[in-house]
């Protein structure tokens, strides 16, 4: 059986008109920054691309992360609505991210308007898990609000509690284990200002747990790493904005994971983006060795 997972991230929907004046010095500091970048992220190439996701008909869709700017109440509204137009909300995942929890009270509550999207819980809480075929989703959350200039991530206590047991069970259903993030938790991938808080402790718990793929956004730009597995390495894999005009910075992209359960696990990865004529095509492919016989980076096999 083969199972074909779509991950998008950070698609920094155009945000609807502020309604008086902005109070929230972040939410200010983030719109005065919006004024300058919002050429980066283009309505139009994310159009473009989920109808190329759209034709692909993937099994289940992720989305890690970033849908909003300011994390008003309007914009999550609104996400809400261009959630409803992506596919029903039992086939699409999302991971909120920092810019979804940018200023305001902390809190998972706030997400209350994307339950239908977070888990099969239909809650706004974290860990969720939705099984999909041979597919386990984990769904964490690391958006809370930070302090200026500052886009870091944090796990709450109750998140890394639950978690352990959790992989735990899932291993033990055999599972292929996807964890769901927005923040990269491999060293290295984004500065100290916008990295994950606790990462050591979540490395620590996979290394003793395992899980079979990461998949995060927040870097705006392809990235693979990896994580100490109990039996090897486990693959951390970002995907550029899905809105990506090019500006700056890199093209809409999205990937494709193929994921075959049998003997052993085979997973191929293929990445689409827009490209300078404007069309989305294929940019490359590469097949991941199972998780936990992976050594080193170099053993992943490219097929591009």
């Amino acid at each position: 059986m083969v199972f074909r997972l779509a991950h998008i991230s950070d698609l920094h929907l155009t945000p609807p008109p502020a309604r008086g004046i902005e109070l929230e010095p972040k939410r200010w500091l983030s719109r005065f920054a919006w004024r300058r970048k919002r050429r980066r992220h283009s309505q139009e190439a994310l159009a473009t691309l989920v109808a190329d996701l759209k034709a692909q008909r993937p099994d289940h869709i992720v989305i890690t992360g970033d849908l909003t700017n300011f994390a008003t109440s309007q914009e999550l509204r609104a996400a809400r609505v261009w959630l409803e137009s992506l596919a029903p909300a039992d086939q699409v995942t999302v991971s909120p991210g920092n810019h979804d929890a940018l200023a305001g009270a902390g809190g998972h509550e706030r997400f209350a308007p994307w339950a239908p999207w977070l888990g099969d819980a239909d809650e706004a809480e974290f860990p969720q898990v939705r099984v999909r075929g041979p597919v386990a989703l984990v769904n964490l959350c690391s958006a809370t609000p930070t302090a200026l200039h500052l886009a870091q991530g944090v796990l709450d206590a109750a998140q890394l509690q639950r978690l352990p047991q959790l992989l735990r069970r899932l291993r033990g259903e055999g599972l292929f284990r996807v964890l769901l993030i927005h923040h990269p938790p491999s060293v290295g991938v984004v500065s100290r200002r916008k990295a994950l808080r606790q990462a050591p402790e979540l490395a620590e718990i996979l290394c003793a747990e395992g899980c079979e793929l990461v998949l995060h956004g927040h870097a705006h730009e392809a990235s693979m790493s990896t994580l100490a597995g109990p039996q090897g390495l486990i693959p951390v894999l970002g995907v550029p904005p899905a809105s990506g005009s090019g500006a700056h910075g890199e093209t809409a992209r999205w990937h494709e994971v193929e994921i075959e359960a049998g003997e052993e696990w085979r997973v191929r990865v293929t990445a689409r983006g827009l490209g300078a004529d404007g069309r989305m095509a294929e940019l490359g492919r590469y097949r991941l060795h199972p998780t936990y016989l992976c050594e080193s980076r170099d053993e992943w096999t490219d097929l591009a």
